[in-house]
C-alpha cells in the first residue's frame, strides 16, 4: 500500500511542479495559491452557496406548508 501512496503523492508534486513551471511561479507558490487560497476560498464558497439555497428553500417550503393549511381548512 505504502508504494501506491509514494507513486500517488509523486505524481502530485509532479503536477504542481508542471503548473509552477507553467506558471512561472515555481513549486512552492503553486502549492500556496492552490492549498492556501484557492482550496479554501472554494469550500466557503460552496459552503456559503448551500446556506442560501437551504435559507431560500426554508422559505419555499414554509409558504407552501401556510397556503396548504388555507385551503385545505
Amino acid at each position: 500500500m505504502d508504494a501506491y501512496v509514494d507513486k500517488f503523492f509523486n505524481w502530485c508534486v509532479k503536477v504542481l511542479e508542471i503548473i509552477g513551471d507553467y506558471t512561472g511561479w515555481g513549486y512552492e507558490l503553486a502549492n500556496i495559491i492552490i492549498f492556501v487560497f484557492l482550496q479554501p476560498g472554494l469550500i466557503l464558497l460552496f459552503f456559503c452557496l448551500w446556506i442560501r439555497a437551504k435559507i431560500k428553500n426554508g422559505r419555499k417550503r414554509i409558504y407552501i406548508q401556510k397556503s396548504t393549511k388555507h385551503h385545505t381548512s
